[in-house]
């Protein structure tokens, strides 16, 4: 079965030959992507309504006792601290950006404690540390996340890796007339996981102090989970591949024979790029369509195997899983375009009654995205930052008036809600909380006549322009049947959406709500880059 966006279209990049001002193209043309996804009905061999997905990306069955929903940024951070501290084999975290005060560095200091006693133990240490961050973002002043890293490199050149993912997207005139901030509008590295041997925290937040004290967000732990952290360290690994490489000296370098992201040929840049993260996510849905057929056959033989193996067998069987883990990954830069045919699909078979809690820090909904909320039958309940609790709210000079223009989109979506007399049925409420800002994002589904969520999408995409079309992104739609985990993730949603008030149309009468014609004049030709 083939499907549009897996690796089989030529990349985006591939069509865009000429000067690097054309990357401003879609701002007068967005385009709106078709839905090619297999339908969202109940498969009759499997287990639940959404292993259809797995045509798209592989499928880790575990049990729910492995997975924990956290709640709050100190968790998330000691959290951090603790794994990185008990690993033995590797740690590989994703992020945007590492920050650079004293919470960051605490987390390197650990570290290198943790690289130094795998060193004394054993002589020569089998512990990898690899560190996946975005170029623009994380060379930004003149202390910043490659300084924070350097030590490292300096110290074990032979366990740490640091690489910057530089965008295809930023070369030529473009690279050198943007200005520093700004040249982080045209795309980032955007993925966020964190990795301890088996153990894999999936979240949106960054390795930055605000994400660690004040700032909500999402994270989930999936814990003892080898082919799922074996999946996310290939999937950095890959995109490490096709990035620059921090030196010891601070400069940065590809790797011998490999194609530059901004130096080198687009066309085959991205080429490269498509078939090394393709590679990853097609022989991981192999290994697991393998797993699944054995598995299968064993529960055939179940009776005689256990009379073949004794009671010490039966103890060791694993029990049979009760959760569906499957990543998806955006990456439209490179032709990839899985997560936002997940998404879409989703959004389109939710049946009439079901119930959708859709979060993002930053509201800005694709066109795609908008008509389908809009069009089709379930109940929606979309959450989103206030102006005070926006991440750039009282950012200084033109980042300033982005909680504004927020503010603007915010309020075309909800007259065009009114328009259609449709507020029963899409209801927009706004996180708001003293002293925090907000950046939760993911999605929640709730079936007709369910009290609690059997799917949940938890990552780094906001379900905007630039998550689908600009950046490298990966989440994963986690699917139970267990009713403890779903009592989880909906304590998770209650927890967020209590923090809310919904919104009205005397919400944006109020003083702080005043868009200054400027902002309403540009947003339409900006709304693409944030």
């Amino acid at each position: 079965m083939k499907f549009p966006g897996l690796g089989l279209r030529l990349p985006e990049c591939a069509w865009r030959r000429g000067s690097s001002w054309l990357l401003l193209a879609p701002l007068l043309t967005p385009p709106v992507p078709v839905i090619t996804a297999p339908p969202c009905s109940l498969c009759p061999e499997g287990a639940h309504r959404f292993q259809w997905i797995r045509n798209l990306v592989p499928e880790f069955g575990i049990s729910s006792s492995h997975v924990k929903v956290l709640s709050s940024p100190a968790e998330f951070y000691e959290l951090l601290k603790v794994q990185i501290k008990t690993a033995k084999q590797r740690v590989v975290m994703a992020s945007l950006y590492l920050g650079t005060g004293l919470l960051e560095q605490e987390l390197v200091d650990c570290l290198e404690e943790t690289l130094e006693k795998s060193l004394q133990a054993k002589g020569s240490s089998n512990l990898k540390v690899s560190i996946l961050l975005d170029y623009t973002r994380g060379s930004r002043g003149r202390k910043n996340s490659r300084t924070m890293l350097i030590p490292l490199l300096q110290r074990f050149p032979e366990q740490v890796r640091v690489s910057l993912f530089h965008t295809p997207n930023l070369r030529g005139l473009l690279r050198l007339l943007i200005p520093e901030r700004f040249n982080e509008t045209i795309g980032l590295q955007h993925i966020k996981v964190y990795l301890f041997d088996d153990n894999v925290i999936l979240s949106g937040a960054n390795l930055s102090d605000l994400y660690f004290t004040n700032r909500q967000d999402r994270y989930v732990l999936l814990q003892d989970s080898p082919e799922i952290a074996d999946f996310f360290t290939e999937l950095v690994d890959a995109i490490g591949d096709v990035s620059l490489q921090l030196q010891r000296d601070d400069t940065v370098q590809m790797m011998e024979g490999m194609v530059h992201p901004y130096q080198g040929d687009k066309v085959a840049y991205c080429e490269i790029a498509n078939r090394r993260v393709m590679e990853v996510i097609n022989s991981a849905r192999t290994r697991q369509e393998l797993l699944h057929a054995k598995t299968f056959h064993s529960s055939q033989r179940g009776s005689s195997l256990l009379s073949q193996q004794g009671s010490q067998a039966s103890g060791g069987l694993k029990t049979e899983p009760d959760t569906w883990i499957y990543p998806l990954i955006q990456m439209k830069p490179f032709g990839i375009q899985i997560d936002e045919m997940v998404t879409e699909t989703l959004l389109t078979e939710a049946e009439r009654d079901a119930r959708i809690y859709l979060s993002t820090g930053y509201f800005n909904l694709t066109q795609a995205y908008m008509d389908l909320i809009l069009g089709t039958r379930a109940e929606y309940r979309i959450l989103l930052a206030s102006p005070e609790v926006n991440g750039f709210f009282g950012a200084k000079g033109v980042a300033g008036a982005i909680p504004a223009a927020y503010v603007y989109i915010e309020h075309q979506f909800y007259s065009e809600v009114c328009y259609l007399h449709q507020q029963e049925r899409v209801q927009l409420q706004e996180y708001s909380r003293a002293g925090w800002t907000f950046h939760a994002k993911g999605l929640w589904l709730y079936l007709a006549g369910s009290d609690l969520p059997c799917l949940t999408l938890i990552g780094s995409p906001n379900f905007g322009y630039r998550s689908v079309h600009r950046d490298l992104e990966a989440q994963v739609a986690i699917v139970t049947e267990n009713k403890a985990l779903q009592q989880q993730l909906h304590q998770e949603q209650e927890q967020l959406y209590l923090c809310s008030g919904v919104v009205s149309s005397s919400t944006f009468e109020q003083p702080n709500r005043y868009v200054k014609l400027w902002v309403k004049l540009v947003t339409p030709l900006i709304k693409n880059f944030f």
